[in-house]
């Protein structure tokens, strides 16, 4: 087990080398480290004004196809991810565990960075809190055969450009991303 400690300043690392893609995700990326200075417990969902979380969007390997999961508390299809555990020695490693645990896919190869922010409004406390989510990229291995957890309804393969509805924009922003780094997810 990991001490939180190091599992912060590998996520303060993560976001201060992450190159941001655009203006309004240069923002949330200081915001982010921002929050984490100010709130030394960020990473953990008990922090009430807001916490890291880490989620993937897993691509097949022929790469034409997405793993999206119908979140049985949302009702949305989303990309797979959740909250960092006291286990968790990375981001990286909190990002493949839940892709792991909520696709039921072993050897998923994780993008090695980020490829995008989001922060959003959720229900983890009575009062509201925050999800800061950073968002990576993983491939799933010839043949792989997703299983439903006890966290979503359903779990599906979608085309990359068909995307189901009830959906977000998050995701559909996610799905943009897998042609640029389809060629740096082999390793």
């Amino acid at each position: 087990m990991t001490s939180g400690s190091s599992l912060y300043a590998d996520i303060v690392n993560v976001l201060t080398e992450w190159r941001a893609p655009s203006p309004d995700q240069e923002r949330l990326r200081q915001d982010y480290l921002r929050h984490l200075e100010e709130h030394p417990d960020g990473i953990w969902r008990e922090c009430v004004p807001g916490h890291i979380t880490a989620s993937t969007l897993v691509v097949d390997d022929a790469r034409a196809n997405v793993l999206l999961t119908l979140h049985s508390k949302i009702g949305a299809w989303l990309q797979l991810g959740g909250h960092c555990e006291p286990e968790d020695a990375t981001l990286a490693d909190a990002a493949l565990r839940e892709a792991t645990e909520e696709s039921g896919i072993e050897g998923l190869r994780l993008h090695p960075f980020p490829v995008q922010l989001d922060r959003h409004r959720v229900r983890c406390h009575p009062e509201g809190s925050w999800h800061l989510d950073v968002e990576f990229v993983a491939l799933a291995p010839p043949g792989a055969v997703p299983a439903i957890s006890d966290e979503s309804d359903d779990l599906r393969w979608f085309p990359v450009d068909a995307l189901p509805d009830p959906g977000d924009d998050v995701v559909r922003r996610l799905a943009g991303h897998v042609r640029d780094l389809t060629g740096r997810l082999t390793s």
